[in-house]
Order: structure tokens, then C-alpha cells, then sequence
């Protein structure tokens, strides 16, 4: 009959257009290429610890017609930080900073991404060392490359954002100097895929 031929044409259609706005799975991002880092402030600002976390795993539901529509579940090793100085590192991997013994992952999961015009915000929640608390984290898409001959993508992002040590129970001070190390940790963040097939 007609009608169940227009019918089952509209339902190939409405499934066929689900499928095309189905958000990309990205799991594979290129660590070799890309940094979780931060900066913090030491002796009031004349100088400052950089470091980075080089054990990492972000999990997207990508929708490349609406970023909006994306999801991101981001787990740091916190065991992995590194800054260059394994002392130091050691010290950082101690019950004094992250105790990493007792708290192995750092752990950001979205509820909402937010488009804005320079960009966008991810709002989620931020668990470190067993405190967990909501955040607004700016970032922006650096970047899209084609690969025709591969049908496939590379995605590039960055994000920044400052945080309070302190509001995370991490509390040490020196015990000569009490300000010596800062309080504020700047993060920055950036990020590329390994080659995402496109269905």
C-alpha cells in the first residue's frame, strides 16, 4: 500500500539522520603530543614550579555539528605528575599534596558544555583528593584536520583555568616560609586526537 511505503520511507530517513547526528566516540587522544600541565607561584611570584600529569584517559561523545551537544569524562593519574625533579615529585605524590596512596585519580565529568563567543565552557564536576566541586572550564576547538585518504579526523582543544589549592584540602606550607609555595594553580590544557574514523 502507499502509506506504508511513505511510512517506511520516513522511518529510513528519521534513522538515517540519527545515525549521521550521532556524536563520534573519541577515546584515542595522542598523549605523546598532548600536556595536562600547571603553574604555580613560588616566594610571592619572583619564581614558579611548572609541571604536568603524563598519565591520563578522556573519554568524548563528540558532536561535531554541535559542540554543545558533547560530553567529556577526563581521569589523571595523579601519581604521574611530574615536574622535573624527582624529589620534589616525590614530595607532591605524599600525603602533603595529593596523597596519591589514598586519592589515585583526578576526575572531571561534564553535566553541561555552554557555547559562548570566544569559545565554550564545559560545567562539571572536578574531584581532587577526595573533595569534589563544581566547575566552569573555558576551552576553545583548536583545530580540525581531514584525512580523506583514511576518512578520518584529528581534533585539537585547549583549555585554562585557575584553581585554589586549598579549596581541594591540599594545605602545605613551608615551614620556614608559610607562603612561599602559592595557592592558586593555573592549568593549562591541550589536546589532540589520534585519527578518529568518521562512520
Amino acid at each position: 500500500m502507499v502509506w506504508m511505503r511513505y511510512l517506511s520511507l520516513v522511518l529510513v530517513l528519521v534513522l538515517a539522520t540519527s545515525l549521521a547526528a550521532a556524536p563520534l566516540a573519541v577515546k584515542n587522544f595522542d598523549t605523546n603530543h598532548s600536556t595536562i600541565g600547571f603553574r604555580v607561584p613560588i616566594a610571592g611570584g619572583m619564581s614558579e614550579v611548572q609541571g604536568k600529569f603524563t598519565d591520563f584517559a578522556i573519554d568524548v561523545a563528540y558532536d561535531d555539528q554541535n559542540v554543545a551537544n558533547s560530553t567529556v569524562t577526563a581521569i589523571i593519574q595523579a601519581a604521574s605528575i611530574n615536574t622535573g625533579i624527582a624529589d620534589r615529585d616525590k614530595h607532591l605524590r605524599s600525603a602533603d599534596f595529593f596523597d596519591v596512596a589514598k586519592y589515585p585519580e583526578i576526575k572531571f565529568v561534564s553535566s553541561s558544555i555552554e557555547k559562548r563567543p570566544d569559545g565554550f565552557v564545559a560545567h562539571g564536576t572536578f574531584t581532587m583528593h577526595g573533595v569534589s566541586k563544581e566547575i566552569a572550564l573555558p576551552f576553545r576547538q583548536t583545530g580540525m584536520k581531514k584525512v580523506p585518504d583514511k576518512n578520518a579526523i584529528v581534533l585539537g582543544f585547549a583549555a585554562q583555568t585557575k584553581l585554589d589549592r586549598r579549596d581541594y584540602g591540599v594545605n602545605w606550607k613551608h615551614n620556614i616560609d608559610p607562603l612561599f609555595v602559592g595557592n592558586d594553580v593555573d592549568v593549562e590544557i591541550r589536546l589532540i586526537t589520534k585519527l578518529i574514523t568518521v562512520p
